[in-house]
């Protein structure tokens, strides 16, 4: 594996690779004795985030001994050298080549430059077509075309190749990913479990949750499955007896007998995340249109109310006393209360009383219609304008920052439905224009300054997000909104991981009670792009001890393993175990009389992938199906031999049967 970078996500990344997979990592970076410099000179708050920078790339450099197949998990090989550190200005050609592009498995262009990553992923293309490339951009329509772009010219090159079957087989990919998306899932669970150990895949939010042993009689609490059994010294480190993983290390993907068998040993359960909390509140008058509370007020829709009474009252009375039809009478009323009637100098008395009452009733009637058009006025004007934060508004999450990372994070909790206030100091920010546009309350204000907490009803909050670019103003606001609610949930955002776990530590010491986070965006990052490098299919990963599990996402057509099977017998124990079946692709159509089948949804058409609990065990794998799987590595590459197996056998009956009609 191939990292370059510029930042710490390189390095978190190249730790990943080695650590987690196993795997041999060339790491290049424009210097490994000191920070890369950017082109515009870093304010005076900077400094302590570029030494901290400084830190990271020297423990990178003093790597430990390289870890033993045990420690590396299944399926590893030892390996000399697990980590090379490489210095080049620009990743060209030269330094390409230098770090072995050619016989590379995967290569990971994560510079904080889109343009540099760019040319770097096009140079890298072409030096070896047969490359897995993940790139690092921010623009999400850009980095759809560029995949398109890079995918066609590894094809293309597939296809003049002697071995275009191998090259199809060795996963000549292309993903790009922005280190704002990978993270917002982790962020927004957090806001609602207090986790970040969350893996996103299908519409669904999975977290692996540790457990205790249950004692007997007690009922344990329901998950998805249980992905292992811990060991005895996992469980209790001062030495445990009865343990069914014993001494050895965990049992990963136990069956149901197994985990049945095991109920004194911790286990690691695999559970969904959903907010069960009050949802968003929208009042609409119909379909689309401005709210009605916000068009006119209260007391003056109170005030119409009372005068459309009156109307009808002195019609009614009109009518009773005058003699009239009831739809004259209300237009004489009308008429007399626009003071637009002739004066009834001739008419009985109850005709004058009742006119001069109309016309008491215009003068009241004067000022509300004013005030009506005052405020249905101020209403459109302000449509595009931020929304206040609702009197009584309680257990949602104030979410401080709208930059790249929070305005990500904002989209995925409004679209779980999870109400929100935002507070950013930039009127100009990047997520405002998002904010207006979702009608999500905001506070435009220095955090730092007394009185913005507040407005955000900080005191009511559930959770507080502080995902700003300043250490020391997500610090300042978690501490302070901790001693405005002492049991708020906090999850802060914070560049330098030893200054995250400090402060996670003693957050956690001051206020026990309390749920406390503390991240970087490169720790919650660097996951997605390992798995990314580690083929696109694999979803992220789930550290069990000295182990992994791995989740990967497969399209059931052209898998033997797969196709045409039931969930039961896909299950491997110990090696592989089916999650969740996305059934939303219709049903395979017969062509038609061009030939063509049916068009497969697209992203934005599919729903949630549906868990196996809710399709059963003897639910049969369609082709157009897509499973989500958990599985070891060992798991993965018997899943990938099979389809290789098959995919051979298939091109191998193709040729004889072309020889025998030849």
């Amino acid at each position: 594996m191939v990292v370059c970078g510029d930042d710490a996500l390189a390095h978190r990344l190249a730790a990943d690779l080695q650590d987690v997979y196993g795997e041999r990592v060339t790491l290049v970076v424009p210097s490994a004795r000191e920070p890369h410099r950017p082109r515009i000179p870093p304010p005076a708050g900077a400094l302590g985030r570029a030494g901290a920078l400084l830190g990271r790339v020297s423990a990178a450099m003093v790597r430990p001994a390289p870890l033993s197949p045990e420690a590396a998990g299944d399926g590893a090989e030892p390996a000399e050298e697990t980590l090379r550190i490489l210095e080049a200005a620009q990743p060209d050609d030269a330094a390409l080549t230098e770090a072995g592009i050619a016989g590379a498995g995967a290569l990971a262009l994560v510079y904080d430059d889109d343009e540099l990553n760019i040319h770097a992923a096009l140079r890298a293309r072409r030096l070896n077509p047969r490359l897995r490339l993940v790139i690092r951009l921010y623009n999400r329509k850009l980095g759809q075309h560029l995949e398109e772009l890079l995918d066609q010219a590894a094809a293309v090159a597939a296809l003049g190749s002697e071995d275009a079957g191998d090259a199809e087989g060795a996963g000549a990919t292309t993903t790009v990913l922005s280190d704002a998306d990978t993270v917002a899932p982790a962020l927004a669970g957090a806001a609602v479990a207090g986790t970040s150990r969350v893996i996103e895949a299908d519409g669904l939010l999975l977290r692996a949750v540790e457990r205790a042993p249950v004692p007997p009689g007690r009922p344990g609490e329901p998950g998805l499955c249980t992905l292992a059994l811990l060991s005895a010294s996992a469980n209790d480190p001062a030495g445990a007896t009865g343990s069914a993983a014993g001494d050895e290390g965990p049992v990963l993907l136990p069956d149901d007998a197994a985990t049945a068998a095991a109920a004194d040993c911790g286990t690691v359960v695999l559970e969904t995340i959903s907010y069960t909390g009050r949802p968003i509140r929208r009042r609409w008058l119909r379909g689309r249109g401005a709210p009605l509370a916000s068009l006119f007020s209260r007391r003056l829709r109170w005030s119409l109310a009372g005068v459309v009474g009156v109307v009808l009252a002195l019609a009614v009375a009109s009518s009773l006393t005058m003699g009239e039809d009831p739809v004259h009478a209300v237009y004489l009323s009308l008429l007399d209360l626009f003071a637009i009637n002739d004066p009834a100098i001739n008419d009985p008395a109850p005709r004058k009383v009742l006119q001069l009452l109309s016309g008491l009733t215009g003068l009241l009637l004067l000022p509300v219609l004013v005030a009506a058009a005052f405020e249905g006025l101020g209403t459109f004007r302000s449509a595009s304008a931020l929304r206040r934060p609702p009197r009584g508004l309680s257990g949602h999450v104030v979410l401080l920052g709208l930059g790249k990372v929070g305005t990500r994070v904002l989209a995925r909790l409004h679209e779980m439905g999870i109400p929100v206030v935002c507070i950013e100091g930039d009127p100009e920010a990047r997520g405002i224009a998002l904010a207006r546009r979702l009608r999500v309350p905001t506070v435009l204000g220095d955090v730092t300054q007394e009185g913005v907490l507040e407005a955000a009803m900080i005191e009511r909050a559930a959770t507080l997000l502080a995902l700003t670019s300043e250490d020391t103003t997500n610090l300042e606001a978690s501490l302070y909104a901790r001693s405005v609610s002492p049991r708020l949930r906090v999850t802060l955002r914070l560049f330098d991981d030893r200054f995250a776990t400090a402060v996670y530590r003693t957050l956690r010491a001051a206020h026990p009670g309390a749920l406390t986070r503390s991240r970087s965006v490169t720790y919650l990052a660097a996951p997605a792009f390992a798995g990314a490098m580690m083929g696109r299919q694999i979803l992220g990963a789930i550290p069990v001890e000295r182990r992994v599990l791995l989740i990967a996402r497969f399209e059931v057509r052209g898998h033997a393993a797969l196709e045409g099977r039931t969930v039961a017998e896909v299950l491997r124990p110990g090696r592989l175990r089916v999650l969740a079946v996305d059934t939303s692709a219709p049903d395979d159509a017969e062509p038609d009389a061009a030939g063509t089948a049916a068009t497969p949804p697209s992203a934005e058409e599919r729903t949630p992938a549906q868990l196996v609990h809710e399709l059963g065990d003897d639910y049969v794998l369609r082709p157009q199906d897509r499973v989500l799987l958990v599985a070891t590595r060992q798991g993965l590459g018997e899943l990938h031999a099979r389809n290789r197996q098959t995919a051979e056998a298939r091109q191998s009956g193709a040729r004889q049967s072309e020889a025998r009609q030849g």
